[in-house]
């Protein structure tokens, strides 16, 4: 059963995926990432290689481009034969004639008890000087999130904007007769299964400490909302009420679900504690109300209804209340997410037939269509408000993608041999 159905529970929506319900999709989980597209201004950036990194598990600085590149704002420029480490002196004559801007290099050092010692150094090549040093201690096994935490240091003191890059996706996959919800670095890498079922599982959602997930199995033959502590696999359902469960969204503080349940008739939101007691109902209209999304500060609710006689969004008060709607381009907008600074929507919007991502600034209502494919579903934002991930359907193969708010730089995040859907972003990793 298509999963954007079994979300909203609204027929009528089933029809924009039906056809990929039959697609299987593997038990691996590894990525190809392919960047394609050119941003309006990359700042053009060297990583020479780390010094000592081949001979380690990781190749830090290609992880490092990787991540920039994948941003849309930076440009890997080909280092060479160059051989340099964070204590080196920078010649700049050679970085200046490639029209660099910006120059990274460091070194990765295996010590005595196994762990890796990471450090790296930032040059403003325009300038001629120095911007700064990283310094890390990591496993074997952590060499991947350092080389992370290093992107997202440089992107920082080059945009002045936290980087994204050491954090999670959730997403599902089915192989055979099963699925499996899947726990991956940002970029695809490290994937680790957190729950396989032979029932479908669908709607992850992270809790704003990134210690949870939030989801919806149907392994009790219905719907029901988990929460599940990734740090031991225990879990526990949240939601399992007469009729359907579905849909969870975390509050702000992490304290609480809203949700979209079924058990006095019809589709509500309501507002369930996690410390236990009665779930509060905050919608009151007799149309499907579903899909919710918090704004960051946790004052408003954005949600999916079809009070107005198609799907529409809408914002009420965290709290329920008066609704007001916030779509009207388009007869049919499904799927809300807002950035975590607050300052835009991304949703689906049914166009001509096609299932197509768009961004609206909330402060303006400028909407912009950022995709040209025609299945697009379940839009998330990075922790840093930059970039989204999303499903589609590419090359008649559903995948995930992640693209720029401008939409000109996108990277294609491919299953091997198979398909992948329902993403989430969650937090960075402290």
């Amino acid at each position: 059963m298509n999963p954007l159905f079994l979300r909203t529970g609204l027929l009528p929506w089933l029809l924009k995926l039906l056809v990929l319900s039959a697609l299987a999709l593997p038990a691996w989980a590894q990525f190809r990432v392919e960047v394609t597209g050119v941003g309006m201004t990359q700042l053009p950036v060297v990583m020479v290689p780390f010094k000592g990194e081949a001979t380690a598990p990781q190749k830090l600085a290609g992880i490092v481009q990787a991540d920039l590149e994948r941003s849309g704002q930076f440009k890997g420029l080909a280092a060479g034969s160059a051989v340099m480490d964070e204590n080196s002196r920078p010649d700049w004559s050679p970085w200046r004639q490639l029209s660099a801007e910006a120059l990274l290099a460091g070194s990765v050092t295996r010590l005595a008890d196994g762990r890796y010692d990471v450090r790296a150094r930032l040059w403003d090549v325009v300038k001629g000087q120095d911007k700064g040093d990283f310094k890390d201690t990591v496993s074997a096994a952590e060499l991947r999130l350092s080389a992370h935490r290093i992107a997202d240091w440089v992107y920082l003191q080059l945009t002045g904007t936290p980087g994204a890059f050491a954090s999670r996706i959730s997403y599902v996959t089915k192989s055979g007769g099963r699925y499996a919800l899947w726990i991956a670095d940002s970029d695809g890498e490290n994937a680790v299964s957190a729950l396989s079922s032979p029932e479908p599982i669908i709607s992850p959602s992270w809790s704003p400490s990134g210690t949870h997930l939030a989801y919806v199995s149907f392994e009790q033959r219905k719907p029901v909302v988990y929460a599940h502590e990734l740090a031991t696999g225990q879990r526990r359902p949240v939601a399992n009420f007469k009729g359907s469960n579905s849909a969870p969204a975390w509050s702000a503080d992490g304290k609480a679900l809203v949700a979209t349940l079924s058990r006095d008739g019809g589709s509500q939101l309501f507002r369930i504690d996690l410390q236990g007691g009665e779930p509060r109902r905050l919608t009151q209209s007799g149309s499907i109300n579903t899909e919710p999304a918090f704004l960051p500060d946790g004052s408003a609710l954005f949600f999916v209804s079809d009070r107005g006689g198609s799907p529409q969004i809408y914002r009420m008060p965290a709290q329920g209340g008066p609704a007001e709607r916030v779509t009207f381009s388009g007869t049919y907008n499904i799927s809300p997410a807002v950035s975590p600074d607050g300052r835009w929507l991304a949703y689906v919007s049914r166009m001509g037939g096609a299932f197509r991502l768009h961004l609206m600034e909330l402060a303006t209502g400028q909407v912009t269509a950022l995709t040209d494919t025609s299945a697009d579903e379940r839009p998330s934002f990075a922790p840093n408000s930059r970039m989204l991930v999303y499903a589609t359907v590419f090359q008649g193969r559903e995948a995930l993608m992640t693209t720029s708010l401008d939409g000109r730089v996108k990277a294609r995040l491919a299953g091997q041999g198979g398909d992948i859907r329902e993403p989430h972003w969650g937090p960075v990793r402290k």
